[in-house]
């Protein structure tokens, strides 16, 4: 058995984030980390025969975002500008960005209005029904489903609106070497700083009194603390206790729990494909398209796997697709072969190869479904209408003894972000030491 000043469950952004200032601050700390590594939803691989950096889980930074920028200046780790244009593929033809979708400007116009928040689905069931705004509904819940992972039954309409609102222009940017080198730097300050983290230890039950907990893992190691934070997904905290990697409380914390399990958690698949070329860069897709994709970052479709992006401005031979939302919640089951299969199908009609010469193109391929990974058990968060209402439950540590952090818990407008999980450990460490 340890004993402790502080217990983190979970290694990735806010885990690590919160480790290092308490550490900094002269608290001896112990986290432990379920998984083989540490980073939680940033996973970097060394990718295929090039051995570059692959992204696995966050790959963007989205904008110019304070504390990551911070720290990756502090730790000397470069990132660069990633923006490029963006495509569409539909009615077989590529469309340059700038498309407009029919009766946006009348859509946000109403939803501006709106003054009692419901479901952006009920929204557009109540304001945009029938035939003619199909298309509109139809695009409104690509987006919803894509970038947020949400489910549009269940997304805040007033969230999706604040997203708009403060959707502006940002510069995206990727960190050389991959998210990775971020994490590395934050463990090895919190390890310079005093602190222990043990690797493959799953934490299961947790016994808590007033500034006194104990921590048992799945194979009955325990570890004692005056305070524990918990810096798991919120998937984990929503899952039904039992399943793997989900945490039992003694006293039960059924209040709090209850307000976490009315946030929204999305769902996204992710797929790697190494080519022997970046084929959609060559004389013959631009004769077969009739288009230069020569800057091409971003490629929308309707196919099964409907989002792809490059490596831009690099041109290299790998395309990364993503299925997020509903359509990803509803591959649960789904094999990643069959994720493949599916993938190079999307591939082989966007861009008329017949899927036996791409098969023969393929280097390596990497399929990762979070939402069936048991150490995340989804993507990221959304606002749902309770979601109000629950973040003023969750603001608070419990007993002043458990506190909890994760980019679910952040409030301002780079929800779902490393950001987002990085401004919440740190806040979460200084709530902490303020209740001492």
């Amino acid at each position: 058995m340890e004993n402790t000043d502080v217990i983190i469950i979970g290694g990735g952004a806010a885990g690590l984030m919160a480790a290092r200032t308490l550490a900094k601050a002269g608290k001896n700390v112990v986290l432990l980390e379920g998984r083989n590594r540490l980073g939680g939803r940033i996973h970097t691989l060394e990718h295929g025969t090039s051995l570059e950096p692959a992204e696995l889980g966050a790959e963007f930074i989205h904008g110019d975002l304070p504390i990551t920028q911070s720290l990756l200046n502090e730790a000397d780790i470069k990132y660069t500008h990633a923006s490029a244009s963006m495509w569409k593929y539909e009615d077989g033809k590529f469309i340059a960005e700038g498309h407009v979708i029919e009766h946006w400007d009348e859509f946000l116009e109403s939803i501006m209005q709106l003054k009692h928040d419901m479901s952006i689905e009920a929204f557009m069931q109540q304001e945009f029904s029938g035939e003619r705004y199909g298309g509109l509904r139809e695009s409104v819940r690509g987006y919803v489903s894509g970038y947020d992972n949400a489910d549009p039954k269940k997304a805040s309409a007033f969230s999706i609106r604040k997203e708009w609102q403060n959707e502006h222009e940002d510069a995206q940017y990727r960190v050389e070497g991959g998210y990775y080198t971020l994490i590395t730097y934050l463990a090895n300050e919190f390890k310079q700083a005093g602190g222990h983290i043990y690797l493959n230890a799953v934490a299961k039950d947790i016994d808590w009194g007033q500034h006194h907990v104990t921590v048992s893992t799945d194979i009955g190691i325990t570890y004692q603390a005056r305070q524990l934070l918990i810096a798991v997904p919120l998937g984990i905290l929503q899952a039904e206790v039992g399943l793997k990697a989900t945490l039992s409380f003694d006293p039960p914390v059924d209040y709090y729990i209850n307000a976490l399990k009315s946030l929204g958690f999305g769902a996204v698949i992710k797929v790697l494909l190494e080519f022997d070329e970046a084929f959609w860069y060559s004389d013959e897709t631009r004769k077969m398209t009739g288009a230069d994709l020569e800057d091409m970052g971003f490629l929308f479709s309707n196919e099964a796997i409907p989002v792809w992006w490059t490596q831009m401005p690099v041109h290299r031979p790998l395309l990364t697709g993503w299925l997020g939302g509903p359509p990803a919640a509803a591959r649960v089951h789904t094999s990643d072969e069959d994720v493949l299969i599916e993938a190079l199908g999307s591939i082989s009609n966007i861009f008329k190869i017949d899927i036996a010469k791409l098969k023969e193109k393929l280097l390596t391929w990497n399929v990762i479904n979070w939402t069936v990974d048991p150490f995340s058990r989804g993507s990221y968060s959304y606002d749902t209408i309770e979601t109000a209402e629950a973040r003023k439950i969750l603001s608070h540590p419990i007993g002043d003894t458990l506190f909890f952090a994760g980019e679910y818990l952040y409030e301002g407008t780079a929800m779902g972000t490393v950001e987002a999980a990085l401004t919440s450990g740190l806040r979460a460490a200084e709530m902490l030491l303020d209740y001492e």
